[in-house]
């Protein structure tokens, strides 16, 4: 084994550690606020994105800078706002200033359910984590999450 190929396997099994970490965490959080609050965990995301979306007069987002920003394609994202649009949690609306831009809000019943959500993620998180943290595999990758810096966000 060459010296690449051990640098290719060590960064496989970080990427395979990464994954198994990811998928524990969803699921567990998934479980939590679809027992406690009826929502999956991308429309929990959705739904947090877009209540953070405003920063000022004519802050929005359009429907391809939701996709981005919850990992969805267009069209998935598309379909995922017209659920929770039909579920009256969001509300869908013609940009004023560009007739073919699409923006999406938040209702107020979205708005509710989000706050009531949230601290039922927030925990499902913290005990993802700290189950995590037993595996000495999985341990390194969850004390990254928790000393991770927010990034700044980029420019729309």
């Amino acid at each position: 084994m060459t010296a690449t190929d051990s640098a290719l396997t060590a960064l496989s099994q970080g990427w395979c550690a990464l994954s198994l970490l990811h998928g524990r965490i969803e699921t567990h959080i998934e479980r939590a606020l679809q027992a406690g609050h009826g929502l999956s965990v991308r429309e929990f995301s959705l739904l947090d994105v877009l209540s953070r979306q405003h920063g000022g007069p004519g802050g929005h987002l359009r429907m391809h800078q939701v996709a981005d920003s919850v990992v969805l394609s267009q069209s998935a994202t598309t379909r995922l706002v017209s659920r929770l649009e039909d579920r009256g949690l969001l509300n869908r609306y013609i940009c004023d200033t560009d007739r073919r831009g699409i923006y999406t809000d938040v209702s107020g019943a979205g708005l509710d359910l989000l706050a009531a959500a949230r601290p039922t993620n927030d925990a499902a998180l913290r005990e993802a984590l700290d189950e995590a943290a037993l595996d000495p595999q999985l341990a390194p990758l969850v004390t990254a999450v928790e000393n991770a810096v927010p990034a700044a966000p980029r420019g729309h």
